[in-house]
């Protein structure tokens, strides 16, 4: 049965789902592993994990000790595209409309589409019909 509500538990469910998902994507996989390494169970994905379950609990309740900036770990990841930030709102979308009614992961979604568009803006990515426009 989906959450009815976003609670630490349903939050921390969300994130270790997403992040096992993204982990094994072809996509996706590489940059995070070249990052943080491939089991969630090491010493930095701990943290960084940890630090999600406080983002996300800041994001759709206001109530975490979360205080950072999103954007600045994520600056020098690598090359980053559009396609790899679909890749990740797509993976979202699953586990989220997965483990959550309607309209709780809408919430989810609205907020991570709107931090891929601020993360894409900062690096630099538009849409390709933005630039045809040039």
């Amino acid at each position: 049965m989906p959450y009815d509500s976003v609670d630490r538990p349903s939050v921390e469910r969300m994130v270790r789902e997403f992040y096992t998902d993204v982990l094994q994507d072809d996509i996706l996989g590489p940059i995070f592993i070249k990052s943080l390494g491939n089991d969630l169970k090491n010493g930095k994905w701990h943290e960084h994990l940890n630090t999600l379950y406080n983002f996300w609990m800041q994001m759709m309740t206001g109530e975490s000790p979360y205080q950072g900036h999103p954007f600045p770990p994520h600056a020098f990841l690598g090359p980053l595209y559009r396609e790899t930030f679909e890749r990740w709102l797509e993976l979202f979308h699953e586990t989220v409309y997965r483990l959550f009614v309607p309209e709780i992961a809408d919430k989810f979604y609205r907020k991570a589409d709107i931090l891929a568009e601020q993360f894409m803006d900062n690096l630099g990515i538009n849409d390709e019909d933005e630039d045809d426009d040039y």
